[in-house]
């Protein structure tokens, strides 16, 4: 089912909630405001295989934008609410998007963004005004709240990041269906892994740009379900939503466990944690140490899994089977694992290399990018796909990650790729040569460091320092930029011009361990 069937058995009843002010989106309301954004988005010209983005924080009104889309035959794109202007644009411009809705919370990037992409006809501004945008409101108002004649189903189009930091669309084409038939798959490992149903209460606690979260709101409300929203993740206010909402189910990543275990535990104690049945966790291998204490705490609730954007295969684990085998990240439940070396061939158990999932339909593409599509496949193995991460099997199936391919960097739970920061520091004067990549860091797993080889003249040290990580944030979201920069006289480069960056990243990962002290 989906918002249209359950706005006619409960058209009263919380479809979401805000976990902050309490502001409700009834079902009745989702499925006729969402049912409004779609005829407007066909009035104006948009047409299944079409394209609509969003870019905005956390808030209630982000699902009826994605509702809209999927019962239109459009794709929809939630843009990461962090990016600069530029970095948004590359994202509309390359997926063609005839349509934005943006908040008005984002506007001094949001206003940048009309001139930057010409191809886009709509530009529609929520929650506050943004210059050169319709409001948003007054354009839906006008539309009639019935649904399109036959909902074409939509999807998603994600963008991941490669080893070149540019971001790439994740392509599937459309299933064909109407909604009312497709819906269901959308519910998938939500409803037959963790049991969603029209009785599940969800915690939302991470950005809804992200893929799981958005993911995780649309199939609690494929299954009839509520989801509790939080603005923005705080230790504390999850565990006041859970006992407040009488949560049953939540979605987290690891450096939120360590965030909570990290308070005292006066403060995070008292709290009623008894309707929580279910705490799904990924993005990140959680440490062994982190997980047997969340687990000692809220009991063997936690279910971890492991997969991409891509959706090329998903690993799955309980707490009893992660216990057995701590570390895992679970067993296919969706493909079949292959753990390769770098000319393809398969590798016994024990044996790290390229994790690979089989699958028996059609592999995902990346938009526009077929060497990026080719690379992602096994050499020999078609339906192989791969996403660049390093890891071996146990004997009973059981998969560990051990490292990336790419030296991804994945800093509280988000993906951050040091290729596109290397770009963008190598052009300032002073930098003659520049490594980026990963180091621990106790609260977000890795924190990132830029060892930088200043050019002939150029003093090392806290000034250059300072100008360097300024210059970063002019280019690039926050998040992706420098933590420290440490200096080089020369960086070790092979002959080929190839960075042997592990020799750097070695220095600062020798022997360390995540625990909780």
């Amino acid at each position: 089912m989906y918002p249209g069937s359950w706005a006619r058995k409960f058209p009263h009843k919380p479809a979401f909630i805000d976990a902050a002010t309490g502001g409700i989106l009834t079902y009745g309301e989702l499925d006729a405001r969402s049912n409004r954004l779609a005829q407007l988005m066909w009035q104006r010209g948009m047409r299944p295989g079409g394209h609509v983005a969003i870019f905005m924080e956390n808030d209630l009104r982000f699902f009826e934008v994605i509702w809209a889309a999927l019962r239109s035959g459009l794709y929809v794109t939630p843009i990461n609410r962090y990016l600069t202007a530029g970095e948004a644009a590359y994202i509309l411009n390359d997926c063609g998007a005839g349509l934005l809705v943006a908040s008005g919370a984002l506007a001094d990037v949001a206003r940048e963004l009309p001139g930057m992409v010409p191809g886009c006809r709509s530009w529609l501004a929520i929650n506050g005004p943004v210059d050169g945008y319709e409001d948003y409101e007054g354009a839906i108002a006008a539309q009639p709240a019935q649904a399109l004649a036959g909902e074409p189903e939509g999807r998603f189009m994600l963008y991941s990041s490669g080893t070149t930091g540019r971001p790439k669309g994740i392509l599937r084409p459309l299933s064909g269906l109407g909604i009312a038939e497709g819906a269901a798959a959308l519910a998938g490992p939500q409803r037959t892994l963790w049991g969603f149903d029209e009785d599940t209460v969800f915690l939302s606690t991470a950005p809804l740009y992200h893929s799981a979260p958005t993911g995780f709101g649309v199939a609690a409300t494929v299954q009839g379900g509520t989801v509790v929203v939080m603005p923005r993740f705080e230790e504390i206010e999850a565990l006041r939503a859970i006992g407040k909402y009488r949560i049953t189910h939540s979605q987290w990543v690891p450096t939120m466990f360590v965030r909570l275990l990290k308070r005292p535990l006066a403060e995070r104690s008292g709290f009623d944690l008894s309707s929580h049945r279910v705490a799904v966790h990924s993005a990140a291998p959680c440490p062994v140490a982190i997980k047997q204490q969340m687990i000692e705490w809220w009991g063997p609730i936690l279910y971890e899994y492991y997969s991409g954007s891509e959706l090329h295969g998903l690993t799955h684990c309980n707490s009893q089977e992660w216990l057995a085998h701590p570390g895992t990240v679970g067993k296919a439940v969706l493909g079949i694992l292959h753990v390769c070396d770098e000319e393809g061939r398969e590798l016994p158990p024990g044996e790290p290399g390229l994790v690979y999932f089989e699958q028996a339909g059609n592999p995902f593409e990346y938009h526009k990018d077929a060497a990026r599509t080719r690379s992602a496949r096994h050499p020999v193995h078609g339906n192989w796909s791969a996403l660049g991460d390093v890891g071996y099997l146990d004997a009973d199936g059981f998969l560990y990650l051990t490292d990336r391919a790419t030296f991804m960097i994945i800093s509280g739970g988000v993906n951050i790729y040091p290729q596109e920061i290397e770009d963008q520091l190598i052009l300032h004067p002073e930098v003659a040569d520049v490594a980026v990549f990963g180091i621990p860091d106790p609260d977000m797993g890795e924190a990132v460091k830029a060892v930088v080889q200043p050019v002939p003249g150029a003093s090392p040290g806290a000034e250059l320092e300072a100008r360097l990580i300024a210059y970063a944030r002019e280019h690039l979201a926050h998040y992706k930029c420098p933590r420290s920069i440490d200096f080089a006289d020369e960086l070790p480069r092979l002959p080929t011009g190839k960075l042997y960056k592990r020799l750097l990243r070695d220095r600062y990962w020798g022997g360390a361990k995540s625990r909780i002290v």
